[in-house]
């Protein structure tokens, strides 16, 4: 571990946790600057949550070290605890109490005088859109609001670090933005925020730098755009006029990319990722490819640039999609 500075909120080395023969967190290193988002991305059993856990000081770390502004999770846990907090995958608070009941109960708990606690809960409800439901039942809530008064429980206490971890899996599009606007005024107040996701485009929202981790290991890191970069400069979708010229298609985009196709499941359409081996950018690398195919004769209806994809990025950095699996995280 290298001597801490103030600039770091999180800072570990070598990091270990296992469940019986598995090794759920297999030697992270982390440098979490303060005052930012930092972004852990990784598929399902990745070991994301069980890092989390170790860090929050909910689990004991089987080897390693891991610093949160500069105290050890294991020997100064205590004060940790007292700098941060953490919004798991699943709602904390008690569904059959309304918001506000929630927020007051809490806000009580953790020291606040009766009349403190309820201005309190009266303005992070109001800062979360959550005014008009604060007199029902958190059970009738939906999932987006439900997501909502767990992160306004997390910081009733403006906590120096905030865990997040999966905040909006499940959520749709508008209640996921809702929450990232939630995210972004955390940070705007000066929290550092370490956010788990599956989700790239999460991540590219709000994190400034990302780690991917996978198998328990950081196997990348950097900035958005380092990331998208390692796996190639994106990709081109193709949809022919004639299903019957897809395999010639397919042979002349490999030949002219030097690049990976992948046959879609519409029998006209398939996609090459460029990878920018030769100097031009992504724009010359199609250009040069729809050149060659129509000089071989097909035709082709349409086709569009896009940015690596999460499946990309994922099936770059690790050889499978975000679909795989494991069962790195028993204790999750």
């Amino acid at each position: 571990m290298s001597q801490h500075t103030s600039a770091l909120a999180i800072e570990t080395a070598g990091l270990v946790k296992t469940f019986g023969e598995t090794r759920a967190v297999d030697g992270v290193d982390l440098s979490v600057p303060a005052g930012t988002v930092y972004g852990v991305l990784g598929p399902n059993g990745a070991g994301k949550t069980t890092t989390v856990k170790m860090l929050a000081t909910l689990l004991r770390p089987d080897g390693g070290q891991a610093h949160v502004f500069g105290h050890d999770v294991v020997r100064e846990a205590d004060e940790v605890r007292g700098r941060v907090s953490l919004t798991g995958q699943y709602a904390s608070v008690d569904e059959d109490l309304t918001g506000t009941e929630n927020l007051v109960l809490l806000g009580r708990l953790l020291g606040h005088a009766k009349q403190a606690a309820r201005r309190r809960s009266e303005q992070l409800l109001e800062a979360f859109g959550l005014t008009e439901a604060a007199g029902k039942q958190v059970k009738h809530y939906s999932g987006g609001m439900r997501r909502r008064i767990d992160i306004a429980a997390s910081i009733l206490n403006t906590p120096d670090l905030l865990f997040l971890d999966e905040p909006t899996t499940g959520l749709d599009p508008r209640s996921r933005n809702q929450v990232w606007d939630i995210v972004r005024a955390v940070v705007a107040q000066g929290t550092t925020v370490l956010l788990t996701t599956q989700y790239l485009d999460e991540a590219d929202q709000l994190a400034s730098r990302i780690a991917v981790i996978d198998h328990g290991k950081v196997i990348a890191e950097g900035t958005k755009g380092e990331l998208k970069a390692s796996v190639g400069a994106g990709s081109v979708h193709l949809r022919l006029r004639d299903p019957g010229q897809r395999p010639e298609a397919e042979r002349v985009l490999r030949l002219t990319l030097d690049a990976d196709v992948q046959l879609e499941p519409d029998p006209v359409a398939l996609t090459a990722r460029l990878g920018g081996a030769r100097g031009d950018n992504a724009a010359e690398q199609a250009s040069r490819a729809l050149a060659e195919l129509s000089r071989s004769g097909v035709t082709v209806d349409n086709f569009s640039l896009g940015q690596p994809s999460l499946d990309e990025v994922f099936l770059a950095l690790t050889g499978h999609d975000t679909s795989h699996d494991t069962k790195d995280e028993v204790a999750a």
